[in-house]
């Protein structure tokens, strides 16, 4: 269990694979996982041939070939990712050095886990009449018994295969999870292409005409697909408690505007909250704002706050417990972290400080790039393919 570096198999050599990489939704407007798999993609297709099988597809790369995999049925979800699975090790059962799943898959020698694992959170700390509860909801389930099939066939080792995991905080459920592939388990955490920097006075002035928000005011940005679980109602009742002159921009998912807009209308905010949408390009969505907040509830990583921290923006964020990037940030250093994401006063008193205190913006911002130029992504496509190589070196 520890994170890859390349220097951890010396000597490798530097041959071009040919790799197929998995991952159902290969767009920009995706999650995390997308976002991780895509970014690997554009690092690596320089030196290898990469396919990328997916059933969504709204990315071009040069020397990328994408293969369209056919979609069964959207509902129920679990006969999709079967089929998904299916389709996918018949289409790379043969032929290539590398397969890479990003999904719930059976086939696939790198596997890449991006969330808390299905049995974890079934049956962790479950016990007595609780836990034969929980049996009972899963053996009466097609959806979750397909899913925890799956799951144990992609953290099987019987086949030469890598596990990686995007953070830290993943290692413990996965191992206790599943205890045979606890010492297999490697961490290779996200990146950002490139350290901009704090956005100048006109920049931010220029992303905000652009992005037709106000001008003037101090702008609390949020971003995130899962509106609830990322705490944007927590974000609602601090805003209330901020001068007026401070507003949200939330960028994200666009199926998720009309409740919060409703919501927003209820609790009297409505003209000083904005709903950006799903944004390909978010530099201007970054450069507009004065901060970010991220609340969440539940976040394996969180890249968002990597890319504001690489925008060098100050960042509110939740601590460890409920989001993974925390585990690598210093308190009162790299960012401001909460004890307690759903304590709507608390959260409005670490956005006040931040729009109030220039000392501490300056610093958190100073921290922000360094820590961000620690994670760039090709130094991750580096650790990566350290995987591929080792995986490809003749067994002795």
């Amino acid at each position: 269990m520890k994170t890859v570096e390349p220097s951890d198999v010396p000597g490798l050599p530097a041959r071009r694979l040919r790799i197929a990489v998995l991952n159902r939704y290969f767009s920009s407007t995706g999650g995390g996982a997308e976002h991780y798999s895509m970014a690997l993609v554009e690092q690596l297709a320089a030196r290898h041939e990469i396919h990328v099988f997916a059933q969504q597809i709204d990315h071009q790369w040069p020397g990328v070939t994408y293969h369209q995999v056919s979609q069964l049925a959207r509902r129920p979800r679990w006969l999709n990712q079967l089929w998904y699975a299916g389709v996918t090790w018949w289409a790379t059962r043969s032929g290539f050095d590398v397969v890479h799943s990003h999904e719930n898959t059976w086939h696939g020698n790198v596997q890449t886990v991006h969330v808390l694992p299905v049995k974890y959170k079934l049956f962790h700390d479950r016990h007595g009449f609780s836990l034969a509860l929980r049996w009972l909801k899963v053996l009466t389930s097609p959806r979750l018994l397909v899913y925890l099939w799956l799951e144990r066939c992609r953290m099987s080792l019987r086949r030469r295969r890598a596990i990686v995991v995007t953070a830290t905080g993943l290692i413990e459920p996965a191992a206790l999870a599943y205890p045979a592939c606890g010492a297999a388990i490697q961490v290779i955490t996200p990146g950002v292409a490139q350290v901009v920097g704090p956005a100048s006075e006109p920049q931010r002035r220029s992303a905000r005409l652009r992005l037709g928000l106000p001008i003037g005011g101090r702008c609390v940005l949020f971003v995130g697909n899962d509106f609830r679980r990322k705490g944007l109602p927590t974000l609602l009742q601090a805003l209330a408690q901020l001068p007026k002159e401070a507003y949200l921009a939330v960028a994200g998912n666009a199926s998720q505007i009309p409740l919060f807009k409703k919501q927003a209308e209820l609790a009297g905010l409505a003209q000083r909250i904005h709903f950006l949408g799903s944004c390909k390009q978010m530099d201007d969505v970054y450069a507009a704002a004065d901060c970010l907040a991220h609340p969440t509830l539940e976040d394996s990583f969180a890249m968002v706050v990597l890319e504001a921290l690489a925008h060098g923006l100050p960042v509110v964020v939740s601590e460890e417990k409920y989001c993974g990037i925390a585990s690598l940030l210093t308190d009162e250093t790299h960012a401001l972290l909460l004890s307690d994401p759903t304590d709507a006063k608390a959260l409005a008193q670490a956005l006040q400080r931040l729009l109030d205190d220039a000392a501490l913006r300056q610093r958190l911002t100073r921290s922000a790039s360094q820590f961000a130029r620690q994670h760039l992504w090709a130094a991750v496509a580096r650790q990566q393919e350290t995987i591929y190589q080792a995986l490809c070196k003749p067994s002795r």
